[in-house]
């Protein structure tokens, strides 16, 4: 029969070997494991839920000199309709004659609808820590709403067609101070600037995984970003002049890279370093 101190080495000798394999197997982990392991952990309560909920009331709040609704908004699937209508952004629209986003269309339905300037939407299009922004409250509400959905975006008309061209070109140019483009930090596989991993834009996978998690929360920044953000940062890292909101550049480039994400189920808002 086995004494006290027997047992006691065997036990404190086996916890001390479960100690030892689950270092080695914590040091085998990337940067990318610890971050990935991060999301898994606060993917149940993603603070952008309440940027969601905000939106939501937001659409069925009267504002602007209209003192109106956003309920009448045709954002592609019909007036008010919002479940799915992410999936198939960007998209033409026959009552502007032009291709649009989500955040451009939303744009159109705020001034046409409400009566709110667009200088005064355009003007903080953006979240800070000091005040966060409706238009973009209202992105994260309508993306929501097509979480799980296939992506789909159409480019059947000639004018979609000419902004997945166009946005094709932007990925492609190379300019600024540094001679950089999308693809300078988007056409590798496998590289990452400082913690994060550079997804392959190039490769639908990486870009399915890429597109169909925006918009998403900002960790390291405590606020949910949009796609018209994560674009006006990249101009702002390639050095070159800051996009107007909504502009023709950045829903074509949009266009190009919801193409590119076809087939992936949406699974925003995303949570990000």
């Amino acid at each position: 029969m086995m004494n006290t101190s027997t047992l006691i080495k065997i036990t404190l000798g086996m916890t001390l070997a479960i100690s030892q394999i689950a270092t080695a197997a914590e040091a085998e982990k990337t940067d990318s494991d610890r971050i990935a392991q991060y999301r898994d952990m606060i993917s149940d309560g993603n603070p952008a839920d309440f940027d969601e909920m905000n939106g939501a009331e937001l659409w069925k709040t009267p504002a602007g000199p209209k003192h109106a609704t956003l309920e009448t908004c045709d954002l592609g699937k019909g007036t008010g309709v919002v479940k799915g209508v992410y999936t198939e952004l960007p998209r033409y629209f026959k009552d502007t004659d032009k291709v649009q986003d989500l955040e451009s269309r939303l744009l159109t339905c705020m001034t046409t609808l409400q009566g709110i300037p667009e200088a005064e939407i355009v003007a903080s299009p953006f979240s800070t820590e000091k005040k966060k922004s409706e238009i973009s409250m209202l992105a994260t509400y309508v993306v929501g709403q097509s979480k799980g959905m296939k992506m789909a975006v159409s480019v059947s008309h000639p004018k979609e067609k000419e902004a997945y061209e166009i946005g094709r070109r932007i990925f492609n140019y190379r300019a600024g101070p540094y001679d950089f483009a999308c693809l300078t930090c988007h056409a590798t596989s496998d590289v990452r600037i400082r913690m994060q991993d550079l997804p392959n834009l190039n490769k639908a996978k990486d870009a399915q995984a890429a597109y169909a998690s925006w918009p998403a929360y900002r960790v390291s920044q405590g606020l949910t970003r949009t796609f018209q953000w994560r674009l006006n940062d990249c101009f702002r890292q390639q050095r070159f002049p800051e996009p107007k909101f909504a502009s023709e550049v950045t829903v074509d480039l949009s266009m190009f890279l919801a193409v590119s994400a076809n087939g992936a189920e949406y699974a925003g808002p995303g949570l990000k370093r």
